[in-house]
């Protein structure tokens, strides 16, 4: 039986079931499951003029496609049922669907650690809405690493470009900005750089992989005049870590790290904090990238896109994100599979 990928729909007032419903149609050789309301689903089908069988999710149906008795131009959608806590409309958030969404993380993190499934792929969610529910969230990279008791878990974006494939990896995430400093300690860039370098040999299957960290302050400090971290936190355990034999570069300007000769010179970037790292990323690869939480124990990937509640029920998201997520889930649990 070919490995299932689980594919939580998201937020239902958002463009997540309608990305979800495209995934009838995805090319590649994989088996799909998507955890979701099977009304909402069928509704946001019908909306959107899309010729889709929706079937309730069991084993047995892991079977070819092309023997299933299909629509004309339509496809078939395995989904696994999870019930709207109230109804949802396109573009109208409702609070009282927070659980609802959580309820999706939570059955297909079952599923993961449990075996039954081979990597989960999130659509997107609304944090205000959750928060709104009475229920503190982050986001599902913090979620999914209280859920599973990871100490300390590493988001990365990545996505393909005209010169070849950019990963983004961030040591904090969903801070603001004038709480960054102080999260960048020795112990926490120490063991994000471990934990980047680890997944990108498993997961990626580099070799020897070549991180680029970038620098804190502007102009990687101008040599303590700018700021000291790079003095103070970020080289010296760089130093630590080259001489483990990691191949790390930096810290650099960030200013001027994802200009090609730089990039060229690396698998992935290491940067300190969101915005630092995820305005070139997203710029670079718009609608194609996706988001990796390394350092779970289980395989998760992700959109890189919100819930764009303005394009809902319109028909007009783009799958891509989503499909390369799907794609890279695929790709990780194979690579999983032929390591074991």
């Amino acid at each position: 039986m070919r490995p299932v990928i689980a594919v939580t729909s998201g937020e239902p007032a958002g463009i997540g079931p309608e990305l979800c419903l495209r995934l009838a149609n995805f090319p590649g050789e994989v088996q799909l499951l998507v955890l979701g309301d099977r009304d909402l689903l069928a509704e946001r089908a019908k909306l959107l003029g899309l010729n889709i069988v929706i079937r309730d999710f069991c084993p047995k149906n892991g079977v070819d496609r092309s023997i299933q008795e299909l629509p004309p131009g339509g496809g078939t959608l395995d989904v696994l049922h999870v019930p709207l806590a109230v109804p949802s409309k396109p573009g109208q958030l409702d609070a009282g669907n927070g659980a609802y969404v959580l309820a999706l993380l939570d059955r297909a993190l079952a599923g993961c650690q449990s075996g039954e499934f081979a990597a989960m792929v999130t659509a997107p969610v609304h944090k205000g809405v959750i928060n709104d529910a009475a229920v503190h969230f982050t986001g599902h990279t913090e979620y999914l690493a209280e859920k599973t008791a990871t100490p300390l878990v590493v988001m990365m974006l990545a996505g393909n470009t005209e010169r070849g494939p950019l990963r983004v990896a961030l040591v904090t995430t969903h801070l603001p900005l004038k709480d960054v400093p102080a999260a960048i300690t020795a112990e926490v860039l120490e063991k994000t750089l471990r934990i980047l370098h680890a997944d990108l040999r498993q997961k990626y299957g580099l070799t020897d992989p070549r991180i680029l960290v970038a620098g804190l302050n502007p102009h990687a400090g101008e040599g303590g005049y700018l700021g000291r971290e790079e003095i103070e936190i970020i080289t010296p355990v760089l130093d630590k870590l080259r001489a483990e034999g990691m191949q790390l570069s930096g810290p650099h300007p960030a200013d001027t790290m994802f200009t090609p000769p730089v990039l060229a010179a690396g698998d992935a970037v290491l940067a300190m904090y969101h915005d630092q790292g995820l305005t070139a990323l997203k710029y670079a690869t718009f609608g194609q990238g996706i988001n990796v939480t390394l350092g779970l124990p289980i395989i998760r990937t992700s959109v890189d896109h919100g819930t764009a509640l303005a394009l809902a029920g319109s028909g007009r998201a783009d799958p891509g994100s989503l499909f390369e997520a799907v794609a890279e889930a695929a790709r990780m649990a194979a690579r999983k599979v032929q390591s074991a």
